[in-house]
């Protein structure tokens, strides 16, 4: 695994979540539309692969890492997802959201994270 714990993702990713990284994204459903950026930005930050199952609204993106399935945005669906982990890449997750978006997020994410480690050193 990387630098950063799985909690500490969730949560800088629940802070930077935006119209900015989404334009699906609401206060009411913060992970609306975030899949494709987000699976970029945790491929980043933590390796692994990206997967990908269908849904009724389309492709859902979400990462692989060490053998486990981690699904930062499955919070945005009522429904339960059956997972059929079809093998993707970066580019298919692009497709999903633009440079624009995927830049801000990370940006984003990787300041809260760094701000973190920097509050907890002694």
């Amino acid at each position: 695994m990387g630098l950063y714990t799985t909690d500490e993702i969730i949560d800088a990713l629940f802070k930077a979540w935006s119209f900015q990284s989404s334009s699906k994204w609401s206060k009411d459903n913060p992970a609306n539309g975030q899949c494709g950026v987000t699976a970029l930005v945790v491929h980043d930050l933590l390796g692994g692969k990206i997967n990908k199952t269908v849904l009724p609204s389309g492709w859902h993106f979400y990462n692989v890492v060490n053998g486990t399935r981690i699904d930062f945005t499955s919070s945005q669906f009522s429904e339960e997802i059956f997972y059929r982990d079809v093998p993707s890449n970066r580019e298919e997750a692009f497709q999903d959201t633009n440079e624009e978006q995927y830049r801000y997020l990370k940006e984003r994410v990787l300041d809260d994270l760094n701000y973190m480690h920097e509050e907890n050193r002694p």
